[in-house]
């Protein structure tokens, strides 16, 4: 069993950072790959991306690209999610997420344990 907490979330311009953190209980953290959701008002939840286990592997949608990093500590049991050049279209609710396996999926039903989200809000 893991229990995802997600913090950092906040109301931000167009163009700032934010870095949302998400601390795991449990002391198999460091046996699960990572990842992070999101969901916006009316659409589903999409994939942001996820770190392997170890964190020697990264993967990311499209959309985010270039501009999201994510880094874990397992040492710490946290994963974080460091958000830069943000938009108005990243305006959703945050989930980090936890699976056995490959972090390589993209599909929420195949994740088995979920934080209550954070929000992040992006003015214009």
């Amino acid at each position: 069993q893991v229990q995802l907490v997600e913090s950092g979330g906040g109301l931000v311009q167009a163009g700032d950072s934010l870095r949302l953190s998400c601390t795991a209980s449990g002391r198999t953290f460091s046996t699960y790959a990572m990842g992070w959701f999101r969901q916006a008002p009316g659409k589903e939840r999409e994939f942001v991306g996820a770190i392997t286990s170890r964190g020697n592997y990264t993967n990311y949608a499209d959309s985010v690209k270039g501009r999201f990093t994510i880094s874990r500590d397992n040492a710490k049991n946290t994963v974080l999610l460091q958000m830069n050049s943000l938009k108005p279209e990243d305006t959703a609710v945050y989930y980090c997420t936890a699976r056995a396996g490959s972090s390589n999926v993209h599909t929420p039903r195949l994740w088995g344990y979920w934080g209550q989200g954070t929000q992040v809000t992006v003015s214009s």
